[in-house]
């Protein structure tokens, strides 16, 4: 009996065990420990669109400066506006935009802030405006989240900064089968090569070291599954939570049941 007894917890084992260290996040922090990161800001890259606005008291001035966005109706000469857009800009390959008045504007490189504020002295140094707000929008930029988080999906980039975490709490956190240890960040540079950063997010350290730790336009996260979650997935072929796996496991233990007792 106690054989039966010991061959069914190694089986068990087999099937469930899983490392409870490799689950909790920050297992490296401390009481009131304080780590200086330096804050990286989204810039602008060929491809990317952006909206720009600008406000001013004359409406003419406004009125021209803001493209409306304008649509054709398919199969006939109408065109109408969309009063509650406007055209998106895309950065070209020298970094630079086409703005209504000032031509040729070099965004590339640059952060919303930046952008507004050069557009808006432009503005002024050319004697065409006095009071111009201008505000600058991301049109396209995004990040994606795949693997064993309970929200995969492509992401919009709406701030000036975004980290890892925020992209794992926007994709609604990790499943208990994630891999925490093992976090891949996918980043595509501007020359077109692609750098793979490794983070352990049971590490406070590692993490706020990582290059990746503030996330790019186009960063791809991906999530690995555990080997519980592997060994789920598949045993010998089966799918744990089908009804041939558990009848080869019955199979199986009714076996040793019959060998040990004979």
């Amino acid at each position: 009996m106690k054989k039966i007894i010991t061959v069914f917890g190694i089986l068990l084992l087999l099937t469930a065990c899983t490392s409870t260290k490799d689950i909790s996040y920050f297992q490296d922090t401390k009481q009131e420990t304080t780590v200086v990161v330096t804050p990286k800001q989204i810039t602008l890259r060929p491809q990317d669109k952006l909206t720009i606005i600008v406000n001013t008291r004359n409406q003419d001035l406004t009125n021209m400066f803001n493209l409306a966005f304008v649509t054709k109706q398919l199969g006939t000469n109408n065109s109408f506006g969309n009063g509650q857009g406007v055209s998106c800009y895309t950065v070209d390959n020298e970094g630079n935009i086409d703005f209504p008045v000032l031509g040729k504007v070099n965004v590339g490189g640059k952060t919303r802030t930046q952008i507004a504020e050069q557009i808006k002295n432009e503005l002024i140094k050319q004697n065409l405006v006095k009071d111009a707000v201008v505000v600058v929008e991301f049109a396209n930029l995004t990040y994606s989240v795949l693997g064993e988080v309970k929200n995969p999906n492509r992401y919009a980039i709406t701030n000036d900064q975004v980290t890892l975490l925020d992209a794992i709490s926007q994709a609604g956190d990790l499943t208990i089968q994630g891999q925490r240890t093992n976090i891949k960040v996918l980043r595509t540079n501007v020359d077109g090569k692609q750098t793979t950063y490794i983070v352990n997010l049971c590490s406070l350290e590692d993490l706020q070291n990582s290059p990746a730790y503030y996330l790019q336009q186009n960063d791809i996260i991906y999530v690995e599954p555990n080997d519980m979650r592997a060994r789920q997935s598949t045993v010998n072929g089966n799918n744990i939570r089908s009804s041939s796996f558990w009848i080869s496991l019955a199979s199986l233990f009714a076996s040793i049941i019959n060998i040990m007792i004979r």
